[in-house]
């Protein structure tokens, strides 16, 4: 399960998807998760649904993307991508906090979860 999270510093969840000039990709195996990769996404588009879509384009094989905001149309046009968006439950949530609930999930999977783990 490949999670990309919307930051500034690769520490905390503390950017608003739109806005975004950074992803950090994270893959949790089992009970760890590793690092993969930074995906630079800050080019500049003025028509909103191109911006959108780019940001969409530089999240690859994600299967999660955990912002600290969403707007709902960008929200669905994630989901049509099949990336299911999650919004951070609280200012400066830190990745590596939200890794590990992730994986603690995994024991008893909610519905949306479950389908991404038997894909």
């Amino acid at each position: 399960m490949k999670i990309a999270f919307a930051s500034k510093d690769n520490i905390y969840v503390n950017q608003h998807f739109g806005w975004c000039k950074e992803f950090y990709i994270y893959e949790i195996i089992g009970n760890e998760y590793t690092f993969l990769r930074a995906v630079d996404s800050s080019l500049e588009i003025d028509d909103e649904i191109e911006k959108l879509s780019y940001k969409i384009e530089c999240l690859e094989d994600s299967d999660i993307l955990y912002v600290q905001q969403i707007g709902p149309k960008a929200s669905m046009m994630v989901k049509s991508c099949k990336i299911f968006p999650m919004q951070s439950s609280r200012e400066n949530e830190k990745i590596v906090d939200i890794l590990e609930q992730l994986i603690k999930m995994q024991e008893n999977p909610p519905i949306w979860m479950r389908r991404l783990l038997q894909q």
